[in-house]
Order: C-alpha cells, then sequence, then structure tokens
C-alpha cells in the first residue's frame, strides 16, 4: 500500500541501496605519537553532506563525529603498535562530554591516550578534543573514555 501523503499516479521515490560499508576519514593530520599517545586533528569541511541537516541553518560538527574522531586516531594508534592486526571497533563509551560546538572550516584536535589492555584485545583509552575560538582560545569540545576491540565476527554469523 502506497504512502498516505503520495499521489497514486506518483512514482515511488528512487531506493537508496546500502552498500555495506560506509567510510570517513576524519583525521587530516597526526601531530604527534608515540606507543601510548596520539594527537591529531580533522578539520571540518563545509561541503560534507551530513552537515546539511545537522543542522540546516547552523552547521556545526555532530557528536559522534567527534568521537569517531578520536576512535580513528586510537585506531592508528594500535595499527602503528601492531602493524598488520585486525581493525578494532567501538566496544564501549563511558563518562562522554560535550562542550564547544565545532563549526564548518574549524579544526577539532583530538588528544588519544592508551590506559591499557583491560584484556586480550581489548583497548582502554581516554581522549579529549579542542577547538579554536574566534578569538584564538581553545575550548573543549569532547572528552571521555572508550574501549576498542576486535570484531565478533562469529557472533554475526550465528545472528
Amino acid at each position: 500500500m502506497p504512502p498516505a501523503y503520495r499521489d497514486r499516479d506518483e512514482p515511488p521515490p528512487p531506493q537508496r541501496r546500502y552498500s555495506g560499508t560506509v567510510t570517513f576519514h576524519l583525521i587530516n593530520n597526526v601531530l604527534e605519537c608515540s606507543s601510548d599517545r596520539i594527537v591529531a586533528s580533522h578539520t571540518v569541511d563545509p561541503s560534507v553532506e551530513y552537515l546539511q541537516d545537522h543542522f540546516p541553518t547552523f552547521a556545526v560538527l555532530p557528536g559522534v563525529m567527534m568521537l569517531e574522531t578520536m576512535v580513528q586516531a586510537a585506531r592508528r594508534l594500535l595499527s602503528d603498535r601492531e602493524p598488520g592486526a585486525v581493525r578494532h571497533v567501538l566496544g564501549e563509551v563511558r563518562a562522554l562530554k560535550y562542550g564547544a560546538m565545532v563549526r564548518p572550516g574549524q579544526t577539532l584536535t583530538v588528544d588519544v591516550t592508551l590506559l591499557k589492555e583491560s584484556e586480550p584485545g581489548v583497548y582502554d583509552f581516554k581522549g579529549s578534543g579542542v577547538v579554536r575560538d574566534d578569538t584564538g582560545e581553545s575550548r573543549n569540545a569532547v572528552s571521555g573514555r572508550f574501549a576498542l576491540r576486535p570484531p565478533r565476527v562469529g557472533a554475526l554469523n550465528n545472528a
């Protein structure tokens, strides 16, 4: 049955096909990197699609993309420590706080520290992100703790 808002003579809207993989490469630069800490930056491109809806008249980087920037920095840290290892996924987020908004054209600089390997293959991190305001002062945009773990492929196959 067609949706009530659609005229019966109107063709249905085109179907979007999901490729199964969505990739966002948010890290523009790695500023510092050691065995347990990474500082990286993401400059918000005003032309990216997700900004058009967040928000139409006052675009800001969505909080989930701030978290993803920290996650990508942590993955980079792990890949430098263990080249060729499995790509870890986000397993847990704790005490996540948001502060200053990050607008198109601004740069979010994240500082991520590896705290420990809590169990084999599961890594705990703390991270924070700052953005410079119009006066040049750094303002906290995001902070929190999170864990990366290997993907649970067997669980998906049994579902």
